[in-house]
């Protein structure tokens, strides 16, 4: 069998804070409490988002370490289905505490776009299609 994508993981600092953040984006986990040191989401097409604690981590990775404060190089996305949700999850999210990194925007490549910090800072992008009558200049 061919080696296929299937999953990303996160190391989060605040386990509970981590689920509440990510089920307001869809996800639901293995343990909607939070109470878990390894929980998982199914994502659509099957790929799921695994969460770790940096303590599981450390257990098996005697090298890991948190990471010092500053840019990230990666980022997660979250598609919506239309321009609205977009706007509509972003406010909810600011709403209870979450911090914006972009406020929604038609983006010159012909989304709608936002984009939330995780609770461990982590960038995850929300996007969804302009409909075509949209005139990117």
């Amino acid at each position: 069998m061919a080696a296929r994508f299937d999953a990303v993981g996160l190391v989060v600092s605040d386990m509970k804070a981590s689920v509440s953040f990510y089920a307001l984006l869809g996800l639901d986990f293995t343990d909607p409490t939070g109470s878990g040191r390894h929980l998982e989401a199914e994502g659509t097409g099957g790929s799921r988002l695994r969460l770790d604690t940096e303590s599981v981590v450390a257990g098996f990775d005697a090298t890991w370490s948190p990471p010092a404060p500053g840019p990230v190089r990666a980022r997660l996305g979250v598609r919506c289905d239309a321009t609205a949700e977009v706007d509509r999850l972003h406010a909810a999210a600011v709403e209870r505490g979450h911090r914006s990194a972009v406020e929604p925007c038609d983006a010159f490549w012909g989304q709608r776009y936002a984009s939330l910090l995780d609770p461990d800072g982590n960038p995850v992008d929300l996007f969804a299609d302009l409909p075509e009558a949209h005139d990117l200049g």
